[in-house]
């Protein structure tokens, strides 16, 4: 499982010109789910998500995470994290989870997010989205777990 994180001011993703999720400070996730997840490596690439030390404190210096500043979560699937990409000029997508496991695992890790009182918003799994956001630094990472 494997999620991009982008520290945002502001992001919102929209289906059809119509937003559907929308936060202000706290991080966008691009979550891609692979064959061989499990609930368990959600709860754990989550945990890693809202505790990862991204934002500034009084010193300027990243040591305040998402749960600490109470900032919010916009989780958008993100099917095209699961590529292989070493071969070729084409993507290869046989890591990538079946679109139905990849579904479940993505609305698992939304459903234990917003178990954990975070704030928490979503694209719409498996549609045309259209991403916006204002990234902050930027500061963007790569959690793989």
């Amino acid at each position: 499982m494997i999620a991009l994180i982008q520290r945002v001011k502001q992001a919102k993703v929209e289906v059809d010109n119509q937003s559907i999720g929308e936060i202000q400070q706290g991080l966008l996730v691009l979550l891609g789910v692979e064959r061989d997840d499990t609930p368990a490596l959600a709860d754990k690439l989550l945990k890693k998500v809202v505790s990862y030390r991204v934002f500034s404190d009084v010193e300027d210096k990243m040591n305040l995470s998402l749960k600490d500043i109470g900032g919010e979560l916009l989780v958008v699937s993100q099917f095209t994290l699961a590529a292989d990409t070493s071969k070729g000029l084409r993507p290869g997508f046989s890591a990538a989870a079946t679109p139905s496991d990849a579904k479940s695992l993505y609305e698992y890790f939304v459903a234990q997010s917003k178990a954990m009182n975070i704030d928490t918003q979503t694209g719409e799994f498996g549609a045309d989205m259209q991403v916006s956001l204002v990234n902050d630094g930027p500061v963007t990472f790569s959690l793989k777990v």
